[in-house]
C-alpha cells in the first residue's frame, strides 16, 4: 500500500484545513466530503460544548484530476468534520445503538431561519440524514492522517 505523498514541489499538496461561516463556504467542503465513508460509532455529539464531530475517511477529490493525468491511484485520507455552535442533532437512518453501521456522505446543505441560524443538513446513502440545528455555520475540514491508496474510486459517471 502507497503512503502519502504531501511532497515539496510548485504544486504542494497539504493536508486540508478548511473552515466553513456561509453557505457558499460550506458547498466546498460538501464538495470535498461527497462519497466520505465513516461508522456510526465515530460520530460523537458533544451537548455541553455545542459541538458535533464526524471521523471520515475523506476520498481525495481534490487529487482526482492529477491522479488521473499523472496514472497514478486516487488516494483516501483520514479527516475529521467539525460543527460548531450546533443546538441539536437529529439522525435518521443512522442507529447510534450500533457503533458499526457504515455511513457514506453524499452532499452537506444549509436552511437558513433567521439572524444566521438554521439546519445544516447531511445526506447520507440509504436515505440517512443528520441534521443540526446551528445558532450559525461554524464547521471545519481537517485532513489528520497522510493518504493511502483508495481500494475503489467513486463514480459518478462524468463530473
Amino acid at each position: 500500500m502507497a503512503d502519502a505523498r504531501f511532497e515539496d514541489g510548485v504544486y504542494t499538496d497539504q493536508p486540508l484545513r478548511l473552515g466553513a461561516e456561509t453557505p457558499e463556504d460550506l458547498q466546498v467542503i460538501s464538495s470535498l466530503v461527497q462519497d466520505s465513508v465513516g461508522l456510526s460509532g465515530e460520530v460523537s455529539w458533544m451537548p455541553k460544548r455545542r459541538r458535533m464531530v464526524m471521523l471520515l475517511n475523506r476520498f481525495r477529490w481534490e487529487d482526482r484530476d492529477e491522479a488521473t493525468r499523472t496514472g497514478r491511484t486516487f488516494e483516501r485520507v483520514r479527516a475529521a468534520l467539525i460543527v460548531d455552535d450546533a443546538l441539536r442533532v437529529q439522525s435518521q437512518g443512522l442507529p447510534v445503538d450500533d457503533p458499526d453501521t457504515v455511513y457514506a456522505i453524499l452532499a452537506l446543505a444549509f436552511d437558513p431561519s433567521e439572524d444566521g441560524a438554521g439546519q445544516i443538513q447531511m445526506t447520507l446513502a440509504g436515505d440517512g440524514m443528520l441534521s443540526l440545528d446551528v445558532e450559525c455555520i461554524n464547521a471545519r475540514l481537517i485532513d489528520l492522517t497522510r493518504p493511502w491508496e483508495a481500494r475503489n474510486a467513486p463514480d459518478h459517471g462524468d463530473l
